[in-house]
């Protein structure tokens, strides 16, 4: 788990040096099924993130609840992260345990600049999470009045 350590730390020469010694570790899961690349992306570690992409971490990866790293930076609107992610071919559609994606993540805590560019780059808008609602749910419930038209022409 030393690679965990190291990104908890944030110290990117260790995470490299860790990766150069043995790059399995970046498939590594931490006891809550976080892999590095959630691990770094959730604490925001941007240099980080890009250097596990590099050694081949799975963009994709869900953890324990079914959450991708888009989702975990989605819902505090990191957006050099989630720029990051999407072109590095983050599925902007897959649903967590409870059915949310990425853009119900963004709506849900009222980042539109991050629901915006999900739309942009193609979210599915008519996704239904477990709730029984769809993204245009949360962006009315937020008043995101910007991002309303989208979801409900869309």
């Amino acid at each position: 788990m030393q690679i965990f350590d190291a990104i908890r730390s944030g110290q990117l020469s260790q995470v490299e040096q860790i990766l150069n010694d043995d790059p399995k570790q970046v498939h590594l899961s931490d006891p809550r099924g976080f892999s590095p690349l959630v691990l770094a992306t959730y604490l925001g570690h941007l240099a980080i993130s890009n250097l596990l992409l590099k050694f081949g971490a799975a963009v994709n990866r869900q953890d324990g609840a079914g959450n991708t790293a888009l989702m975990g930076v989605c819902f505090k609107g990191d957006m050099p992260h989630i720029e990051l992610l999407v072109n590095h071919g983050a599925d902007l559609n897959i649903q967590n345990k409870q059915g949310a994606t990425a853009l119900i993540f963004a709506l849900q805590f009222g980042q539109e600049k991050a629901g915006q560019y999900l739309i942009e780059k193609g979210a599915d808008i008519s996704i239904v999470d477990g709730q029984g609602n769809r993204a245009l749910n949360y962006a009315q419930d937020k008043y995101l009045k910007n991002i309303i038209p989208l979801l409900e022409n869309g």
